[in-house]
């Protein structure tokens, strides 16, 4: 009998966890700007050309064009809120990089940090030109 009363206790328990946890997780209110495009044409384009070059930091496979995630809604939003009040896409780019990083950004940037993954492609084909042409250079006859 006893075995009945904590199987009930511990049923009770989490029906009720379950309904304070279902009651504490509210939707955020929902922002136009995240789905509605921007009135002017031009600005709206630019709007879609920098959401395609930002990744979603949920999805993180996705641009936040393409992501369904609400993170990506709200990064949305900001961006057609930045481009309205006259921000360049650079700018809007610049301002998530810094909040983020690099990796929020699929056009990697210059920086003190990323130098050796421009210059190494470099060095390695380089170095992969001389071996096969030192390879493959005929001997001089004396």
């Amino acid at each position: 009998m006893t075995w009945l009363k904590t199987g009930l206790a511990l049923l009770a328990f989490a029906v009720f966890s379950f309904q304070l946890i279902s009651y504490g997780v509210a939707e955020q209110p929902y922002d136009p700007y995240a789905e509605q495009p921007l009135k002017n044409p031009a600005q709206e384009n630019q709007a879609q050309d920098l959401m395609h070059t930002l990744r979603c930091l949920v999805c993180q496979g996705q641009s936040i064009a393409d992501s369904n995630a609400a993170m990506a809604a709200d990064m949305r939003a900001i961006v057609r809120h930045d481009i309205e009040k006259g921000w360049s896409p650079e700018q809007v780019r610049r301002w998530f990089i810094d909040r983020y990083g690099d990796w929020v950004s699929y056009k990697p940037t210059w920086s003190k940090r990323s130098w050796p993954l421009w210059i190494l492609p470099l060095v390695i084909l380089s170095g992969g030109i001389f071996l096969i042409t030192r390879l493959f250079k005929r001997e001089e006859k004396p």
